[in-house]
């Protein structure tokens, strides 16, 4: 009778096995169009809770469906609450006046409590920093405007933990940051590279780890006369709330690809670095860059596990012909040693492709890579081997409380019109 029990309860061990194997994300699902079907979307930014709720911000262009008096763009979120299998309808987060324009998309969820749900994003002819809290899983938002500068600015970099609420952002030559330390009520703000002339400054990543240190990571040009010339990519610290920071230089890039034949200009494809950090605190970063003015760049890797004093030798992550070119890293991470990267290339010719990889060892090895962008028919930029162009300059992935990967980007024509943003999630 004993050995009758113990059978049956190794078969049944088996079947919930096999089951549980079966239940599980194997790969990654094909690609779905979110967003308005309407206009333009581009630059889209992703969050994920451990509720199972998936958040999406992009700016909607040339039209609002419904909102005849919102301008372009209006800032659009779109949410799923069942891990990204279904989403809700598109719905505009915060209404900021007449010709103001909402620009650059940023949402994040505070990794302390799993739940809190900040965005960030430009308005006021991108004068005026904006950022909102939402505690009841994004139904609603509560506004503050974290700086207003009286002068255009770009690429706000959201940054959360706990209390502690970071927006970088690049006001010409100078990298800003605004810091809260209430939940994102007030703010401070204080430049970053205080000295130094550069042509250009463009924050790329941020991260703040276990122990409150702020980390950006940002590229600036070097040549006078805006975004030209060689490119260094620095990653700056701050341990002391936002007030001071440190900066040190990771690489230098060639300058930047041309891309005016897709009527994009101002470095469009040139160098960026995106950073992470993991659970125990190792900061991550993923960055594209070029040994010569205009031609193809690579994507590289590097970590540190002494809050960035020390950084392991950079590593070329992608496998594509030395010819293709390279940009917009993505790079996000979870528990200790779990870092996900994607970036796009031209792997497939004339079209682009956005890879995935993943590593569980803090990126001494990786998975082979995954082409995200599945063929859907139907699109003008859209073919079975890639698409035309990226639509946007960033794009982002976040990981879930079961450990799925969420992925956002765009694709379009050109820099110009039409293109649409794109999603999917998997492992």
């Amino acid at each position: 009778m004993i050995d009758k029990l113990r059978k049956m309860n190794t078969w049944l061990y088996v079947v919930a096995l096999l089951l549980l194997v079966a239940a599980s994300p194997v790969g990654f699902e094909s690609q779905v169009r979110l967003g308005f079907t309407s206009g333009d979307q581009w630059e889209p930014s992703i969050a994920a809770d451990r509720f199972g709720h998936v958040y999406v911000l992009y700016p909607q262009y040339l039209e609002v469906p419904g909102c005849p008096d919102c301008t372009s763009p209006t800032m659009t979120l779109q949410m799923s609450d069942d891990s990204g299998r279904s989403w809700g309808a598109p719905t505009i987060i915060y209404r900021a006046g007449a010709d103001s324009g909402q620009y650059d998309a940023q949402i994040a969820v505070d990794p302390v409590d799993g739940r809190t749900v900040y965005a960030a994003w430009l308005q006021n002819s991108k004068s005026d920093i904006a950022v909102a809290r939402s505690t009841d899983f994004g139904l609603t938002w509560s506004v503050v405007i974290a700086d207003s500068t009286n002068a255009g600015t770009d690429k706000p970099i959201l940054a959360v933990r706990g209390q502690d609420v970071y927006v970088g952002y690049n006001h010409a030559q100078k990298v800003w940051v605004s810091s809260s330390h209430d939940g994102g009520v007030t703010f401070t703000s204080t430049t970053v590279n205080k000295t130094g002339k550069l042509g250009w400054s463009l924050a790329n990543g941020g991260t703040v780890d276990p122990w409150g240190n702020a980390y950006f990571s940002w590229s600036g040009y070097t040549q006078n006369g805006g975004a030209k010339g060689p490119v260094n990519l620095y990653v700056s610290k701050s341990s002391d709330g936002g007030a001071n920071w440190t900066t040190k230089i990771i690489d230098t890039s060639a300058e930047a690809p041309d891309c005016s034949a897709y009527f994009c200009g101002w470095a469009f494809l040139g160098a960026q670095i995106a950073m992470a950090s993991d659970s125990a605190g190792t900061l991550y970063v993923l960055w594209n860059a070029g040994a010569v003015d205009k031609g193809p760049e690579r994507i590289f890797f590097a970590s540190s596990s002494d809050g960035g004093r020390n950084w392991t030798e950079k590593v070329d992550v992608s496998t594509a012909p030395p010819a293709a070119q390279h940009a917009f890293p993505a790079i996000t991470s979870g528990s200790p040693g779990d870092v996900r990267i994607a970036w796009m290339d031209t792997r497939a010719g004339t079209l682009w492709n956005t890879i995935y990889r993943s590593s569980t060892d803090g990126g001494l090895t990786w998975t082979d890579e995954v082409d995200l962008s599945t063929y859907v028919p139907g699109f003008s930029y859209i073919f079975p081997d890639g698409f035309s162009f990226p639509f946007g300059d960033y794009f982002e992935l976040d990981i879930d409380g079961r450990g799925r990967t969420h992925a956002v980007w765009g694709e379009g024509l050109n820099f110009d019109t039409p293109g649409s943003i794109w999603y999917t999630r998997g492992q």
